[in-house]
């Protein structure tokens, strides 16, 4: 299990865009999953005026992708600012929503690496809430580059 001081030595997020909690299982070159707990106190729901009703409350989109994405990065293995590696996005598709996250839910990200080519990978997977898909990934692209200290 990998917890919060664990991610921050892998991934550059900080507050308020690192949108992963918790590393549950990995098997580093294979599989990983991750979890992401979504409240009403995310950042994202402080400009909305009470009485906004629970429509305005689905967890946006780009965020959803973003936290995936961010989990990728941790099976991607760059070993963070660190070790003077980060991993890069390089792209995302065949992206499906196929279901809504609400303040109260909690996400499983579900990464597998279905390709590795040398400092490049390839990614798919999903992203459930209780066992209900919210999310499938057809393929992300990402990159672990060196950083140079400034």
């Amino acid at each position: 299990m990998i917890g919060a001081d664990g991610l921050k030595g892998l991934l550059p997020h900080r507050y308020p865009m690192l949108l992963v909690d918790r590393v549950t299982e990995v098997v580093p070159g294979e599989r990983l999953t991750a979890l992401k707990a979504v409240t009403c106190n995310e950042p994202w729901y402080a400009a909305l005026p009470d009485g906004a009703g629970d429509l305005a409350h689905d967890y946006p989109a780009v965020l959803l992708v973003e936290s995936w994405c961010q989990a990728a990065g941790v099976l991607a293995g760059g070993g963070g600012r660190e070790a003077g590696r980060v991993p890069l996005l390089g792209g995302v598709s065949d992206v499906r929503l196929v279901g809504r996250v609400r303040p109260g839910d909690v996400l499983t990200h579900h990464v597998r690496l279905i390709r590795d080519v040398a400092d490049t990978l390839i990614f798919a997977g999903g992203t459930t809430v209780a066992d209900r898909p919210v999310m499938e990934v057809g393929r992300a692209t990402m990159a672990v580059r060196s950083i140079k200290p400034i």
